[in-house]
C-alpha cells in the first residue's frame, strides 16, 4: 500500500491567516500544512480518510485522478468540507462514490450536507455520494479495515486499521482496548499538535508516550500547528519517528 499526505495541518491551517510567526512566513514548503488529509492506495483502489477543506487543491496538486471510497474520522468543518469536491469525481467516473463513518458523523453528514439528499431539483452541481455507518470491520476492494475508537476531547472520533497501517488524528485520549487494536504496525500515522498539551489532541511528547507503547516500526505525526518548525523539530525526535508534510507518500 502507499499512502499520500494530502494535507497535515490543523483547523486553521499553516500559515494562519494574519499571523507572522516564523512558521507562518517560512520559506520551507514543509512548513506550509492544508488541512489534515490521506489516501490509502494499493494500486487498484484509492481511498480517501477525511475529505479536507482544500481537497481540490490537495487532489490538483497530488495528481489524484479517482476516489473510490471515503472514510471519515468526524464530523469536524475541516475533516467534511471537502465532500462538496467528490462532483468532479462524480462527473469523471460517472457513479456514486461511497462515505462510511461512525453513526454520529453519518448523521452530522445529513445534516450539513442536506442538499445533497434534497429530492427538490437542482440546476445546480451537487455531490452524489452514499452514506453508511460503520458497523464493525469494513472491506473495501480488497483492502481489510479495522474502524478503532478514540477520544477528542469528550467527543468519540473513528481511528482507521489497514492491516498494518494506522490512522488516527484528532485524539487526546486512547482506550486500552483501542491501543491493544493498535499493535503490531509497520506505520502509525498520529496526531501531535504541538508542544504545549491542549485538551482535545495529542502534544509531541504525548504522542512520543503513545509510540513508545505501540512500538510501530515508523511512526509519522500530523494535524500540525504553526508553532511547530518542520526541520527544528524533526531534529529532536526519537529514531523511527519523523512529522509529515503536505506532498509525503510512504510505502507500507
Amino acid at each position: 500500500m502507499k499512502v499520500t499526505f494530502l494535507g497535515t495541518g490543523t483547523s486553521y491551517g499553516v500559515p494562519m491567516i494574519g499571523c507572522e510567526c516564523q512558521v507562518c512566513t517560512s520559506a520551507n514548503p514543509k512548513n506550509s500544512r492544508t488541512r489534515s488529509s490521506i489516501i490509502v492506495s494499493d494500486g487498484k483502489c484509492n481511498i480517501l480518510i477525511d475529505a479536507a477543506t482544500e481537497l481540490r487543491i490537495q487532489c490538483l496538486i497530488n495528481k489524484v485522478k479517482r476516489l473510490d471510497a471515503v472514510l471519515l474520522t468526524h464530523a469536524h468543518a475541516d475533516h467534511i468540507l471537502g465532500l462538496d469536491d467528490l462532483r468532479h469525481f462524480n462527473r469523471s467516473q460517472k457513479t456514486n462514490i461511497p462515505v462510511y463513518g461512525s453513526q454520529d458523523t453519518v448523521n452530522s453528514i445529513y445534516r450539513m450536507f442536506s442538499y445533497v439528499f434534497s429530492e427538490v431539483s437542482s440546476n445546480g452541481s451537487r455531490p452524489k455520494f452514499t452514506l453508511t455507518p460503520i458497523d464493525g470491520e469494513l472491506s473495501l476492494s480488497g483492502m481489510e479495515i479495522t474502524p478503532v475508537d478514540v477520544m477528542h476531547g469528550q467527543e468519540k472520533v473513528t481511528a482507521y486499521r489497514f492491516d498494518k497501517l494506522a490512522y488516527v488524528t484528532d485524539v487526546s485520549e486512547i482506550p486500552q482496548d483501542s491501543m491493544d487494536k493498535l499493535m503490531g504496525l509497520d506505520l502509525l500515522i498520529i496526531d501531535a499538535l504541538r508542544n504545549v498539551p491542549h485538551a482535545k489532541h495529542f502534544s509531541i511528547e504525548q504522542a512520543i508516550s503513545i509510540v513508545s507503547r505501540l512500538k510501530p516500526k515508523q511512526t509519522f505525526f500530523t494535524h500540525i500547528a504553526h508553532e511547530i518548525e518542520h526541520e527544528e523539530t524533526n531534529n529532536t525526535l526519537p529514531a523511527g519517528i519523523k512529522l509529515a508534510y503536505d506532498g509525503l507518500s510512504v510505502e507500507v
